[in-house]
């Protein structure tokens, strides 16, 4: 077992498991207003199992010590990283000399 929470055994089983739940949602989602095949308390269960995946991700996380970046954030916040317009790349901003 590593000792890098992220690379842990318990991490890798917490990612598969999202996969193969958010591949069950994908695979049984249904037009709107069509019936579900899976039933309401099924879906329910589906909800609370993804949620306690996500609490003890973040979990693993704060014990190893890292900061969660993974969350969303707005640009003017002075604590988001800096933005580098895609056009700007390759320009030569540099006043000639």
């Amino acid at each position: 077992m590593s000792d890098n929470p992220i690379d842990s055994q318990e991490s890798r089983i917490l990612r598969a498991m999202k996969q193969v739940l958010t591949g069950v949602i994908k695979d049984t989602s249904t037009p709107p207003g069509h019936r579900h095949p899976l039933s309401d308390q099924t879906i329910e269960d589906i909800r609370q199992c993804l949620a306690l995946i996500a609490a003890r991700e973040r979990e693993l996380v704060e014990a190893g010590g890292q900061a969660s970046n993974l969350r969303p954030y707005y640009t003017d916040d002075p604590q988001a990283p800096k933005v580098i317009p895609i056009a700007s790349i390759g320009k030569n901003t540099r006043k000639p000399e």
